[in-house]
């Protein structure tokens, strides 16, 4: 009796272990999440337009639906509208890269450059594990075609454990350089339209003949390269063209009204040592607006008004300088110049 109990539970046993064993069998041959790759997967858009002259990150642009990560990007057969291959956008060129965050705190020019690296990269790139394609800076238009011109053609191949799958014909066509913004530049052309720049902000500035407050409108703002340098300007211009003495805004906070170095006022000028572009990242800082997309200068200076009451006088704009050099910008007071003195 007990003997054939012991061969029931040998047999029971038996058949337990051979369950077990086709169970993970199955499971070996099922794929694993890690292994998953939806086919519905896709990019958001498949025309690309940076402008030139300036890093652009074109992010948040892959939809990867239920794809397990990471999943790897690569650009293939990157070639022009007619079909040839693009050697400039294929070959490496040295690009600045930042190996250490800037956060606006920087006391000097060179702390700021030893944060930056020169690296080897391709002019336009996919970020290998994110999808982002990036333009670096130094892509420009003696080199890289754009805008009237038809661009470029692409392939991505995106992949993983589970498979892969190619996104076919995606289109760059990169913008002119604009160096500067605000700007009144054709895009396509490069050519000045010829609009007016104006401050982004002005209260409490009074005309000196006409005694009425100024508008954005009685000032223009004029951006000059000089030269190839590292330098930024700011120059005021009366209604003939003199120069007015910046130490009129007497309170400006002229020491952080840039994230600049060894300042120089003179009766025509004050002059910075900067980095560039301006801003060097997109990041809020003491000297940007509030998203840091756009350096934020602001000018003051006040005086007694009618009835002995105190009137404080304030200009701002807000800009970025994308190219490298000696830039200067020109506050001119086109229809009446500003009154300092008290009434």
């Amino acid at each position: 009796m007990n003997d054939m109990i012991s061969k029931n539970k040998s047999f029971v046993l038996f058949f337990v272990a051979i369950g077990i064993l086709a169970i993970f069998s199955c499971k070996k041959l099922l794929p694993s999440d890690s292994d998953a790759f939806n086919k519905d997967a896709g990019f958001k858009q498949t025309t690309y337009r940076p402008i030139l002259g300036r890093t652009t990150l074109m992010g948040d642009n892959f939809n990867i639906e239920s794809s397990s990560l990471p999943l790897t990007f690569k650009i293939v057969a990157m070639r022009n509208g007619d079909g040839q291959t693009s050697p400039e956008l294929l070959k490496p060129f040295p690009v600045l890269v930042w190996k250490k965050a800037y956060d606006g705190s920087e006391k000097s020019i060179q702390e700021i450059e030893n944060k930056r690296t020169t690296e080897q990269h391709s002019l336009f790139e996919v970020g290998e594990h994110s999808g982002e394609f990036i333009m670096w800076a130094e892509a420009k238009s003696n080199i890289v075609k754009a805008l009237p011109d038809s661009g470029y053609v692409f392939d991505v191949e995106v992949s993983n454990n589970g498979g892969r799958k190619y996104f076919n014909n995606l289109v760059l066509q990169p913008q002119r350089e604009l160096p500067y913004e605000p700007n009144r530049i054709n895009p396509l052309t490069g050519a000045n339209t010829g609009g007016t720049i104006t401050p982004s902000t002005i209260a409490g500035i009074f005309g000196e003949k006409s005694g009425q407050p100024l508008s954005a409108g009685d000032v223009t703002i004029l951006f000059n390269k000089t030269g190839e340098g590292n330098s930024l300007s700011f120059k005021f211009l009366d209604t003939l063209l003199k120069p007015i003495d910046p130490a009129k805004f007497k309170l400006t906070n002229w020491t952080k009204l840039v994230h600049g170095f060894n300042m120089k006022m003179t009766p025509t000028s004050v002059k910075y040592d900067v980095a560039y572009p301006i801003p060097l990242v997109q990041i809020p800082t003491p000297y940007t607006n509030a998203a840091g997309s756009r350096a934020r200068v602001a000018f003051s200076y006040d005086r007694i008004g009618f009835g002995g009451f105190r009137v404080e006088a304030n200009l701002g704009l807000d800009f970025a300088i994308f190219e490298k050099g000696d830039w200067e910008i020109v506050i001119w007071f086109n229809k009446d110049n500003p009154k300092f003195t008290n009434d």
